[in-house]
């Protein structure tokens, strides 16, 4: 069985783009649970809140309960669920999992495959990163599930079947002038720019190209922010600022919330600007809340 190919292949509610992460981020959760404790299992009523936490910090907008991939992974052959009755999830529904004392856990054959294998736990984990989220995320997400990853050599697995292009990021940050399109940073060491990166708009693992027109050039804070749905891009290409963001600080309010209407900056004439079909991708699936109102001049 590849265990790995499994992986990049759980089923999952897709139309037109939308995110659905809910299995891959029950199942990073497992993964780490099972490399602390590779006996114990995960009962539903106690795991619930951290469950509902990371669907809320790194699920789509709209929310879903933590209850619906502790039933559904069971269909993928990764997962099983027991209840105080005996074998078997009695359902989807948030009060049946809590009546039943539901307790979900890796599945025995992949339980025993990871004992056999330990470096497997390690690769499972980069495919569903991989193929799940953007690069800027990875490493708070394995700090948020409870998973220590060893530096590996770069390599291509054989289920991740897209390679990104290695000359996307010189293409976009020379597009923006080495600048932050959000902020204008342009900071160097010597020649060398340093804290700028080239992010993409609609996300590679949900089939965003590698082109100038799905990129961004981004300052390292501004990255993160964007990846995660504080920021976005409206109409005429203004930044997008949520409302759910929160900050007191005159940097929170200098660098974040006073962004809400600005125009990006750049691209220089004759590179593309980003393109509607990802501005809007973005819009609906990671920016959180309604923007803020243009903040005055």
């Amino acid at each position: 069985m590849d265990w790995l190919e499994r992986t990049a292949k759980l089923r999952q509610w897709s139309r037109s783009g939308s995110r659905a992460p809910h299995k891959p981020l029950l199942f990073l959760y497992a993964l780490g649970r099972f490399q602390h404790d590779a006996d114990g299992d995960l009962r539903y009523s106690a795991v619930e809140d951290d469950l509902g936490r990371l669907l809320a910090e790194y699920g789509p907008p709209n929310r879903t309960t933590p209850a619906y991939p502790f039933h559904h992974l069971v269909s993928d052959g990764v997962w099983e669920v027991r209840t105080d009755h005996g074998q078997g999830s009695p359902g989807s529904g948030v009060r049946e999992l809590r009546a039943a004392g539901a307790a979900g856990r890796l599945a025995p054959e992949l339980r025993a495959a990871l004992r056999r294998e330990p470096s497997l736990l390690g690769r499972m984990a980069r495919v569903l990163l991989d193929l799940n989220f953007p690069p800027s995320l990875h490493g708070e997400l394995c700090e948020a599930v409870g998973l220590e990853l060893q530096p590996v050599k770069t390599e291509q697995l054989s289920v991740v079947r897209r390679q990104r292009d290695p000359r996307l990021r010189e293409q976009v940050l020379t597009a923006y002038e080495y600048r932050c399109a959000f902020c204008g940073y342009d900071g160097r060491i010597g020649a060398v720019p340093v804290g700028l990166e080239a992010a993409h708009v609609r996300w590679w693992a949900f089939d965003g190209p590698d082109d100038v027109d799905n990129g961004l050039c981004l300052c390292s804070l501004h990255h993160k922010l964007f990846d995660k749905g504080v920021l976005g891009i409206g109409d005429g290409h203004r930044i997008l600022v949520s409302t759910r963001f929160v900050g007191h600080s005159p940097a929170a309010r200098e660098y974040v919330i006073a962004l809400a209407g600005r125009p990006l900056i750049g691209p220089q004439p004759g590179a593309r600007p980003v393109a509607a079909i990802h501005r809007s991708w973005h819009t609906g699936q990671v920016f959180h809340g309604s923007p803020r109102p243009a903040t005055a001049a």
